[in-house]
């Protein structure tokens, strides 16, 4: 027989000091590209292949508007990257994609206003470190692309990084429930912060408190005779009426019908009542994100009561997560599909995830058999202003993604051994300065040679990204 694993917290802290043997702490101030790396240009248009075609030219716009913004959509290749680096071997579930603009705000089911993870597209098991390298590079795009200069910069990465080891140390010697309990309050943060950064904080509450589902009701939406259909702005938002003519239309309202039908059994029975309260009304194709963009996402619009007692759903396709196959020989959990992946992620990362969340696939949609998750559009839901940031705030801003960033990974990981694998000194934070450097560089480089293929396609005008 197999003997049992030794899960003491004294065997666990003992396995993370043991990874620093193939993964140095001082290591991970390295970043060289392999000789062998792929053409980044090459893995982001691979993505392409079975994305929805008209799409992707608000796609390479997007991506083009500078290298930040092709970050956001270039996780593949940091995926690449990564994967040839040492790692720790010390798993978590991990966001996959965990750049500073994939935190945000949003309302828990008590309707208080949190902080946290907020996009779950590629979530997958694998090294932990990854995570908190993607959010460290993109610190460090983000001082660039607001011109500060590199101490100013080096400061916000190291203080994520500090963020990120002194809360996992924190989570460490937590009970369980106090770890799954833990979460960013916005309202006891505006408290404890004071002056400007408290202000600020107030006001982001207050603008995300705005962007309800009514709010985007009426943005989404116009009156046609007594009732109320989606709204038309092409190519962002296309009814389905215009999208397609009167049989195909027919059948895809259908196939998105018998979809919601299956995601309701994801639903735990009392948001299964509540979803039953509502009826489908209209449909329409939505374009959404930098990364996502060309990937079939729909707007479905139901009302309960009355029209004044809207819900709207996304309902966003799941392809297979960009760590897949590029994390080596993971444990991974017998998913059914890759909506299922994303909403598992969502609810173990999350300290507290939409009431709407589930999943489903389809059959049949341009052709194929695709997966599928759900949640609601939006929900008290928002997001860093990035142009609006100054050194200080930024700073701010990355200790909260950081300790963020760790109390998902104590949920999702092993915490005593990550806690233990990174220790009390500031070597690992320190590290963390010249990669985030290195793979801004790289990442510029790779921004210079994705517009460069580009350039010879025609533009088109696009609104900003929302």
């Amino acid at each position: 027989m197999t003997p049992p694993i030794d899960r003491t917290p004294a065997a666990r802290a003992a396995a993370g000091k043991a990874a620093r043997e193939q993964a140095p702490l001082d290591g991970h101030a390295e970043f060289a590209p392999a000789a062998d790396r792929p053409d980044p240009v090459a893995l982001l248009r691979a993505q392409e292949d079975d994305r929805v075609p008209e799409l992707l030219p608000i796609r390479h716009e997007r991506m083009a508007v500078s290298p930040f913004a092709f970050y956001r959509a270039a996780a593949v290749t940091m995926a690449n990257d990564l994967a040839a680096a040492p790692s720790t071997g010390l798993i978590s579930r991990l966001c996959g994609d965990a750049h500073l603009l994939n935190f945000g705000v949003y309302a828990s089911p008590e309707r208080r206003l949190v902080f946290d993870l907020n996009d779950f597209d590629e979530s997958y098991p694998g090294p932990w470190e990854w995570d908190v390298k993607r959010l460290v590079a993109s610190l460090a795009l983000a001082g660039r692309e607001n011109g500060f200069k590199r101490s100013r910069r080096a400061a916000v990465v190291q203080a994520a990084a500090r963020h990120y080891r002194e809360a996992m140390r924190e989570f460490a010697g937590m009970r369980e429930l106090d770890v799954w309990y833990a979460r960013a309050d916005v309202d006891e943060l505006r408290e404890r912060l004071s002056g400007q950064r408290g202000r600020r904080i107030d006001a982001a509450g207050a603008k995300a408190r705005t962007r309800n589902s009514l709010q985007a009701y009426h943005k989404l939406t116009v009156l046609d005779g007594d009732r109320r259909r989606l709204a038309s702005d092409p190519p962002l938002l296309v009814p389905i009426a215009e999208l397609m003519p009167g049989v195909a239309r027919k059948l895809l309202e259908d196939q998105i019908r018998e979809l919601l039908a299956g995601y309701r059994q994801s639903l735990a029975d009392d948001r299964r009542r509540l979803f039953d309260a509502f009826d489908f009304v209209d449909l329409a194709r939505k374009v959404v994100g930098v990364g996502s963009v060309g990937t079939r996402c729909w707007v479905v619009l139901l009302t309960g009561r009355d029209d004044g007692d809207p819900l709207l759903l996304q309902v966003k396709e799941a392809g297979p997560s960009v760590l897949e196959g590029r994390v080596g020989a993971v444990p991974v959990p017998d998913w059914d599909s890759d909506g299922r992946r994303v909403v598992s992620g969502q609810r173990i990362l999350q300290a507290a995830s939409d009431i709407f969340l589930g999943w489903h696939s389809a059959d049949g949609i341009d052709g194929q058999h695709r997966d599928f998750y759900v949640r609601q559009l939006r929900d008290w839901k928002g997001g860093a202003d990035l142009a609006s940031m100054d050194p200080e705030g930024l700073l701010t801003y990355g200790r909260l993604c950081g300790w963020t960033l760790a109390r998902a990974h104590a949920r999702g990981g092993d915490r005593i051994a990550i806690a233990a694998y990174l220790g009390s000194s500031e070597r690992f934070d320190k590290a963390l300065v010249p990669f985030a450097e290195a793979y801004a560089d790289q990442t510029e480089a790779d921004y210079a040679a994705f517009t460069a293929a580009a350039s010879g396609r025609r533009a088109i005008s696009v609104t900003p990204i929302s």
